[in-house]
């Protein structure tokens, strides 16, 4: 038994392998793309035209158009504001107000009801809902509403209309509010008034009952004394200060100096007159005492006169300073006496203050807040009442929507959707063909044969060839035997020649025709080969040649006719002779013996470079087990993407479980322009035909293709 090869390990799949794929399934690609991009075609054009309109609006914080009482300051950004805004433009209480305000009800119910009845309130929401988008601007207040309709003038007056409709209901909204406010506010001033009323009556007879006296509101007499003793105190207490600080700066005064000081002092005219006259007095005396003598009536008269003046004028001196004396006194005993009674009335008002002033403050302090609250409530509603009043305009409209032009309709997009209906349906043909490749377990390539089955590829037969007696030894597919023919030799070193069997896994894969091809190339080439068609049970050998099978291979291993009898050379083909199947008995059981296959192949061994079996498929028939266990070698033919790799599988393992020698494995029926990985084959093939042509020698024309053989 032959030892099984260890496959290689798998490589990474190439780019290349995918496109084989994609080669190999073309039909189905181009079949699938080309329907899906009628379908997509189709569809697009059965699609209505819609047209879209469009009006952009600004949206603004609640705000007044005119300051009225303050600078109305920002709230700041507020990331969810806008969002906010175009969820309420898509809400269901504004597209139920556009609708009503359009008659969308009727004027749908009549497009859509063979009855022109109205549509349901929740059909129109749906339909319009669908119809209407909002869209924020980045970085702005804008706020773009889109309505999409088939008509372009109705986009339009929808698209103006949602924005109308938001506008009037923020607009209601803030004065609902304010609204709302003002009538709160009003509720409690009312009872803010109750509150007034009954604090300033508790206020006043509280007054009654502590006997408390007030110049006007807030204001009361004892305070007020009080603080009157307070002010004559401190004003006693300067004028105290004051008098003795200039006591004492005359006290320290000499006469002279007091003298020359007093008109500063006091404002005294006679002093001043007085200074002058003791001053001339004085300049006079001393002319006279100059010019005169001292006993000199007119000397002792201006003497006398000027100690007169300086008498006076220290009598007077004396005068001021007891004044001054007398003036501080009286101060000083004024400033006692407020001292005393301040003290006195002081202690009155603490005393009071424990009795009375406590609850009468707070119960002032109560009627004086309940008062303000009910002043700052009547402001804020007369506040709320002009603010009312004052227009307001939080929904601008920027730029209103206009009917599209006709010919500009945003949908169906045409170029568009050929184009996805082109790309859709080819993924979706590559998608198949992939799948279908997945499912599909046949024999593809080279590399599977050896990965799977472990053997090597001997030979690799084009797809539509017919057997080489109809097309001669120069048709272009003639080289794929010979290579076939080389390598059979390589394979069988050990001699040349030899008796091989061709088998299948399965019926129809091609053995046949490659048998006889093989055998047509060996005898071309100048070896002795008999074609032995041992499928007894399917014959088709002679039909290829054209030659009788009424004996042959059943009747000489029955022993009825001896096989020189049997073998017939092939008219035209020199070095080729043919042994037919012969004619089936009724009962093919037994006709194959083991034995006696094993004296012809030795009788025929003999005879011929090369014998070549015809046989039938191994998997189910029990003489390809027989051929292939007395047989040199065994060729196992696979046709390209037929079976299942299991089939193949099982075929190889047959033939080494009855101990046949597998030489290789031929694939067969390959589509050279189909599968790149066999082009250069087919490349090889035409060269070799085109040279073939070149020498002179014109191959004979390829006839129309016939059923292939099994």
């Amino acid at each position: 038994m032959q030892q099984q090869n260890v496959p290689e390990p798998e490589a990474g799949l190439h780019f290349l392998d995918y496109w084989r794929v994609i080669r190999s399934r073309k039909e189905i690609v181009l079949a699938v793309t080309l329907l899906v991009f009628l379908t997509g075609v189709g569809y697009t054009y059965t699609l209505p035209k819609l047209y879209r309109a469009q009006v952009r609006i600004e949206v603004r914080d609640d705000a007044l158009n005119v300051d009225v009482f303050e600078r109305q300051l920002g709230s700041g950004y507020n990331p969810y504001f806008l969002r906010t805004q175009y969820e309420i433009i898509q809400s269901r209480p504004i597209l139920e107000k556009v609708a009503e305000n359009m008659s969308l009800a009727q004027k749908w119910g009549a497009q859509l009801n063979p009855d022109k009845s109205p549509l349901r309130p929740e059909f129109v929401f749906a339909l319009l809902s669908r119809s209407i988008r909002a869209d924020p601007y980045r970085d702005t207040t804008l706020i773009a509403i889109s309505a999409i309709r088939e008509s372009p003038e109705e986009a339009a007056q929808i698209a103006n209309m949602v924005a109308s409709v938001y506008r009037e209901q923020r607009l209601n909204l803030k004065r609902q509010e304010l609204r709302r406010g003002v009538d709160a506010v009003q509720m409690e001033i009312e009872k803010q008034r109750d509150k007034v009323v009954l604090a300033e009556k508790a206020l006043e007879k509280l007054q009654r009952d502590l006997g408390v006296t007030t110049v006007s509101r807030g204001i009361r007499a004892d305070k007020i004394r009080l603080q009157q003793l307070e002010a004559d105190r401190i004003s006693s207490r300067v004028d105290m200060l004051s008098r003795r600080s200039r006591l004492d700066q005359i006290e320290k005064l000499s006469d002279e100096e007091l003298q020359q000081a007093m008109g500063y002092i006091v404002n005294d005219q006679d002093a001043v007159i007085l200074r002058k006259e003791i001053m001339a007095a004085d300049v006079e005396a001393r002319v006279l005492k100059e010019t005169l003598g001292e006993n000199h009536p007119d000397m002792r008269r201006a003497t006398a006169r000027l100690d007169e003046l300086k008498k006076k004028m220290t009598s007077q001196l004396n005068g001021l300073r007891a004044g001054m004396r007398m003036e501080y006194t009286v101060a000083l005993s004024r400033y006692e006496a407020l001292e005393i009674e301040l003290k006195s009335a002081t202690e009155m008002d603490i005393a009071s203050d424990a009795a009375k002033d406590i609850p009468y403050e707070k119960a002032e302090s109560d009627f004086t807040m309940q008062r303000t609250i009910l002043q700052a409530l009547e402001a804020r509603v007369l506040q709320e009442g002009i603010k009312m009043e004052v227009p307001s305009t939080p929904v601008e409209v920027i730029e209103p929507a206009v009917a599209p032009p006709i010919s500009m309709p945003i949908s169906p997009k045409y170029t568009l959707n050929i184009l996805l209906s082109l790309f859709l349906g080819l993924g979706v043909g590559i998608g198949l063909a992939y799948f279908i490749e997945y499912l599909d377990t046949s024999v593809k390539t080279v590399d599977d044969v050896e990965r799977y089955l472990g053997l090597p590829v001997i030979g690799v037969i084009p797809q539509k060839v017919r057997p080489l007696i109809e097309e001669g030894p120069e048709s272009p597919y003639a080289e794929a035997y010979r290579v076939l023919r080389t390598n059979l030799m390589f394979a069988s070193k050990e001699k040349r020649g030899g008796v091989f069997s061709v088998t299948s896994g399965g019926v129809g894969e091609g053995k046949s025709t490659t048998l006889f091809n093989l055998a047509y190339v060996c005898a071309m080439m100048g070896d002795k080969v008999l074609l032995v068609d041992s499928d007894i049970r399917r014959p088709v050998q002679h039909s290829i040649l054209s030659m009788p099978n009424k004996f042959g291979l059943t009747n000489v291993l029955m022993r009825d006719v001896p096989i020189e009898e049997t073998i017939k050379p092939v008219p035209n083909v020199p070095n080729l002779h043919f042994l037919p199947s012969g004619r089936t008995p009724r009962s093919s059981v037994g006709v194959l013996n083991a034995q006696r296959v094993r004296e012809l192949i030795k009788n025929l061994r003999a005879r011929y470079d090369y014998v070549f079996m015809d046989s039938p498929p191994i998997v189910g028939v029990s003489d390809s087990s027989i051929l292939a266990s007395e047989v040199d070698g065994v060729l196992l033919v696979v046709q390209y993407r037929k079976y299942p790799r299991i089939v193949s599988t099982r075929a190889k393992r047959m033939i080494e479980q009855v101990g046949g020698h597998l030489m290789g494995v031929v694939l067969n029926n390959i589509n050279i322009m189909r599968d790149d990985s066999y082009y250069y084959y087919h490349s090889y093939y035409s060269q070799y035909y085109t040279r073939s042509e070149e020498t002179g020698k014109s191959p004979k024309p390829l006839p129309a293709p016939s059923p292939k053989a099994s």
